[in-house]
């Protein structure tokens, strides 16, 4: 994500900074969905039913906001909060009782829909920022008519390039314009909207719901092309959500009631009011409400930086949800790069920077427009939706234990609304609907398989019977020479006795005389607070066992829990500390329940994840790997 400001901050510059910052980060997709959403459902009608239906595409845009953002987001399911904290895996926490039902190598069925929601964020992760650069320089077209579409596929990979070269910079500098862009943006497009708007007052009486119903029951055989096209107002939804607990939902929703909102309507509105007067003049529907020449220059430039500040905004966020993905254990390791030390959730992890930079890119030689493009968009905005309400049910019922009168009609309605959605845009799945859904089966994969191998791993190696008796009576053993010094060793289970202290005794024959049994753990929470950061036991004989806890919003830090053991009263010098870990050599031939492609990927995904040295940070000078080959 790009900021993280207190969400809970006081005093009214605080609470404005925190609003306008939400302005910038939250609504960015969203917000730029004027560019091409209220065309793309006029471009769906018959040529014949464009003048009532332009009224009735208005009233399906209006409403869709309202049901989804207003009443769906921000009444309800942004109740759903972890500590604050929201999004996909906050979900998946709240209900994580769920895992206890499932076998060792399988998932849940709801574990695996929630993770197949998360992985159709990554579809957008792709898809939005080709769109949104793509829709804002196609306005260069409407006031110079030189520009064709060659540049402006030209211009747009341009725009991406840069935008993913500057990821590594972090996003300290360019967050501080984002909310105020922003804000002049819907202040933009609202005040141009409400010109139009006054100048054909009659496109108010799309405010009435009866007009969108009619068009559908009245165009049943384009239904499904109008509702798809009416998704596209309501993308970029979900991170209302997601990115609750950098702002809090208070200033999220006074940034969505008070500027968001009205700018989007009134904008929107316009659109109609000029589509009613020039129904031929539809092409660049969003940038004809502004007169040629340098006004619709100056248009289109803000139109380029609130899609720059769109994409960004996607991109940080999708870093995000991979670290919770990693933390969970639900994906190799990676590396992950601290933009602000300042701000720990501004992060940057190169391997997803260049997949999404391959995968916008593609996106925007392949399908060079946003018309062609919005074929594409849809599937995995409403997949995931349906997703959020179908956990939400989950978290109502299990976790709030909601009676079933209370949750069903909720749910069924927000249900009935994104299914007609999801169903309405699956005759897009030909026309490039299948990206999103093939990048997020990909995704899916690679969770699934990455989480039941480590699990299976864990059940064969880790989880062994050599209690701490039994090693206190192994450090006290007259056979094992105790030396001057500290190990450390990294124990996957907070409860036995890790094997590569059992190696280093086998084969050494020695052990140091301050001994340090270290576990990291992921709570199902976001964030875990200080005093409840580390747990230091002694065992006996000079062998302790550390116990650091992390939320999954968070990462690993060893060397910092080395001095916090220090200030515990362990007898150890950081510095001198030597840490031992397994590196585990994976073996396909043996007889785990896992499928044979299975144990081959995992074996893949095991060799490419980055080493455990480095994920938690540990100094390269002072580790001492030892193989440990497992037959999965």
């Amino acid at each position: 994500m790009t900021t993280q400001p207190h969400p809970h901050a006081q005093g009214s510059g605080a609470n404005l900074a925190l609003t306008v910052g939400a302005l910038g980060v939250v609504f960015g997709d969203i917000g730029t969905s004027p560019l091409y959403a209220l065309r793309e459902c006029i471009n769906a009608l018959p040529l014949d039913a464009r003048d009532a239906g332009i009224l009735g595409s208005l009233s399906l845009v209006f409403w869709g906001l309202v049901l989804v953002v207003c009443v769906k987001y921000i009444a309800f399911v942004m109740k759903a909060d972890n500590q604050g904290e929201g999004g996909i895996f906050a979900l998946l926490a709240l209900a994580h009782n769920e895992s206890s039902s499932r076998s060792r190598t399988k998932l849940g069925a709801f574990t695996i829909l929630i993770l197949f929601g998360a992985a159709l964020l990554y579809g957008d992760g792709v898809i939005t920022p080709a769109i949104s650069v793509l829709g804002a320089a196609e306005g260069l077209k409407s006031f110079n008519d030189h520009y064709h579409e060659g540049h402006i596929v030209f211009i747009s990979c341009g725009i991406l390039i840069l935008l993913f070269i500057f990821q590594s910079k972090g996003t300290k500098t360019i967050g501080l314009v984002f909310g105020p862009v922003m804000l002049i943006w819907f202040l933009t497009i609202g005040l141009v909207g409400l010109w139009h708007t006054l100048k054909a007052p009659g496109v108010l009486v799309a405010l009435n719901p009866l007009l969108g119903l009619g068009l559908i029951l009245a165009h049943p055989l384009y239904a499904g092309a109008i509702l798809g096209a009416v998704v596209l107002a309501i993308t970029g939804a979900e991170a209302l959500y997601a990115d609750m607990g950098h702002f809090g939902r208070k200033h999220i929703s006074r940034a969505w009631y008070g500027v968001a909102f009205p700018g989007l309507i009134l904008n929107y509105f316009g659109q109609g009011a000029y589509a009613l007067r020039h129904p031929h003049d539809i092409d660049n529907l969003f940038f004809a409400l502004v007169p040629i020449g340098l006004p619709r220059l100056l248009y289109t430039t803000l139109s380029i930086l609130a899609a720059i500040i769109a994409s960004q905004a996607l991109i940080s966020g999708t870093y995000s949800l991979t670290r919770q993905a990693i933390q969970l254990g639900y994906f190799p390791r990676l590396k992950i790069q601290y933009t602000n030390r300042e701000q720990a959730g501004q992060i940057y992890l190169p391997l997803v920077n260049g997949a999404l930079a391959f995968g916008a890119l593609y996106v925007v030689v392949t399908f060079r427009s946003s018309d062609n493009l919005a074929s594409a968009y849809g599937v995995a905005v409403t997949g995931t939706m349906l997703v959020t309400t179908l956990a939400y049910w989950k978290v109502a019922r299990a976790r709030w234990r909601w009676s079933l009168w209370q949750v069903a009609p909720l749910c069924l309605v927000f249900i009935t609304v994104e299914a007609g959605f999801f169903l309405a845009n699956l005759h897009k799945f030909a026309d490039g609907g299948w990206l999103p859904i093939l990048i997020a089966l990909g995704l899916l994969a690679v969770m699934h398989t990455w989480k039941i191998g480590k699990e299976e791993i864990f059940h064969r190696v880790y989880a062994n019977e050599i209690t701490e008796d039994e090693l206190s009576r192994i450090a006290c053993s007259g056979r094992v020479v105790r030396v001057r010094g500290t190990g450390v060793f990294l124990a996957g289970n907070p409860r036995g006795t890790p094997l590569v202290l059992l190696h280093h005794v086998k084969a050494n024959k020695v052990l140091q005389e301050t001994v340090i049994l270290l576990s990291i753990l992921t709570e199902d929470v976001p964030n875990v607070p200080a005093t409840a950061r580390l747990e230091v036991r002694d065992i006996g004989h000079g062998v302790w066992r550390a116990i650091g806890r992390y939320g999954y919003m968070e990462s690993p830090d060893v060397a910092g829990l080395i001095e916090l053991i220090q200030a515990a009263g362990v007898p150890i010098k950081p510095n001198e500390a030597t840490y031992y870990f397994n590196r585990e050599m994976i073996l396909t031939d043996g007889d785990s329940p896992m499928w044979n492609w299975e144990k081959r990927f995992y074996s893949l995904l095991s060799r490419n994840a980055r080493p455990v040295r480095d994920y938690y940070r540990l100094p390269h000078m002072q580790i001492i790997e030892i193989g440990l080959p497992i037959q999965l």
